[in-house]
């Protein structure tokens, strides 16, 4: 397993977050690309957690998913309009700086 954070960006995460952590050199998906648009939360998580990919929302079911023992790379959780997108990907950067894939699995990051 890779030792370095890979992301994947839901629906709800504007675009050009994935463009500023690809910047930095990050591994990041989109639903758009992963072909996720509309699909449920279970998938969206499921498909992050079966690619090894730390979810990154601004969806608050995802932490209920979580609070139900549903299992997962991880969950990078933004309330939405909290942080400008620098700020969003100035903390989405910290996070792959500070933890590898095993120390996310099943935590949840509030940024």
């Amino acid at each position: 397993m890779s030792r370095a954070i890979r992301f994947h960006l839901d629906e709800n995460v504007d675009p050009a977050v994935a463009a500023g952590l690809r910047r930095h050199g990050i591994d990041v998906t989109t639903s758009q690309q992963a072909r996720l648009l509309a699909a449920s939360d279970p998938t969206q998580l499921a498909y992050a957690r079966d690619a090894g990919r730390v979810l990154v929302t601004h969806d608050g079911d995802h932490l209920r998913l979580h609070a139900l023992g549903e299992r997962h790379a991880g969950i990078a959780y933004c309330y939405q309009g909290k942080l400008h997108l620098g700020g969003l990907i100035t903390a989405l950067v910290l996070l792959f700086e500070v933890y590898d894939p095993a120390e996310m699995a099943d935590r949840v990051e509030y940024l």
